[in-house]
């Protein structure tokens, strides 16, 4: 079975504060109505919804959303199992909900979150780096 997992790479991340479902999917390898799917499975992924219902995601959910890829994807966890290891290893806060905003809110959130990703993503990176080494 592990010929058939293989390691898809995924494009860089702009910076930028907001994206598009369909930006989103392109830079996540997922189709938009997984994305959508995963809203549901997923508590942590809360995109900010304006006008029309549209979904905007930041910076930390698509880092969010490729660790959720590589979970289901590449390590073959269920949406259970990847839902237990996001809760335990930190992967999102269940608090703060993303609901309907206007525009101009939030101005100073992007960066504070963007400290967590950074920090997580170290800790992933040395994970594999471990894994690689034994």
């Amino acid at each position: 079975m592990t010929a058939t997992i293989e390691k898809v790479v995924l494009p860089p991340i702009p910076a930028k504060r907001y994206f598009t479902i369909g930006e989103v999917s392109e830079l996540c390898g997922v189709k938009p109505h997984v994305l959508r799917y995963w809203e549901q499975e997923f508590t942590q992924l809360r995109p900010v919804k304006r006008r029309g219902n549209r979904r905007y995601y930041q910076h930390h959910e698509v880092l969010l959303i490729r660790r959720i890829r590589e979970l289901l994807y590449e390590q073959g966890f269920t949406i259970n199992g990847a839902r237990n290891r996001l809760d335990s290893h930190g992967g999102g806060a269940h608090g703060a909900p993303a609901d309907v905003v206007e525009e101009g809110e939030g101005v100073a959130a992007p960066a504070a979150t963007a400290a967590v990703d950074v920090e997580q993503l170290r800790k992933e990176l040395l994970h594999v780096i471990d894994l690689l080494g034994h």
